[in-house]
């Protein structure tokens, strides 16, 4: 890389840090061709960048940004993960690294925290944003069907007692 290769690799990386909510710092040696693009193909259908990078320039990149934190990690064959959404990606990469153990998670940051290899696989955990609004639909619908059947009631068992008077 030449020197305005390198300023424009800087500028490019602190922008894209900047604009994402969630940056996840990777190792991925061992990893061949085919199980890299299989990863960046998973990442890509949720809009998620995922990129191998240069680690002196991009410790440079971070100084810039709030994830200055995060240049510890950058030392081996590295790869970051930049999304808007933290749940995803982290989902991802964690369900990839138990099938392919040569993908390590280093830590990350989301939002403004940091995080370390725990804390990621804990953010992993958690519903995304569509499991989250399915379930607070789950719950409002539930007490509606229960006041229905509450209001119902009344009225079936009143028809029931007319129906036991006409009998007799």
């Amino acid at each position: 890389m030449n020197k305005d290769q390198k300023k424009s690799y800087i500028e490019k990386m602190t922008t894209d840090i900047d604009k994402s909510q969630a940056v996840i710092v990777t190792h991925y040696q061992g990893l061949n061709m085919p199980q890299l693009d299989q990863l960046r193909k998973q990442m890509r259908e949720h809009g998620i960048l995922f990129k191998i990078t240069k680690n002196r320039i991009t410790k440079i990149a971070l100084e810039k940004t709030r994830a200055k934190e995060l240049s510890k990690l950058f030392a081996g064959p590295t790869a970051v993960a930049l999304s808007d959404d933290a749940i995803t990606s982290a989902k991802i990469l964690t369900n990839f690294s138990k099938q392919n153990s040569n993908l390590k998670i280093l830590g990350g940051i989301m939002g403004d925290e940091i995080l370390d290899v725990a804390a990621v696989q804990n953010v992993a955990t958690l519903p995304t944003l569509d499991e989250a609004r399915a379930k607070i639909v789950g719950i409002l619908r539930t007490p509606a069907q229960k006041l229905a059947t509450i209001l119902l009631a009344p009225a079936t068992k009143i028809a029931i007692l007319a129906s036991e008077k006409s009998k007799k």
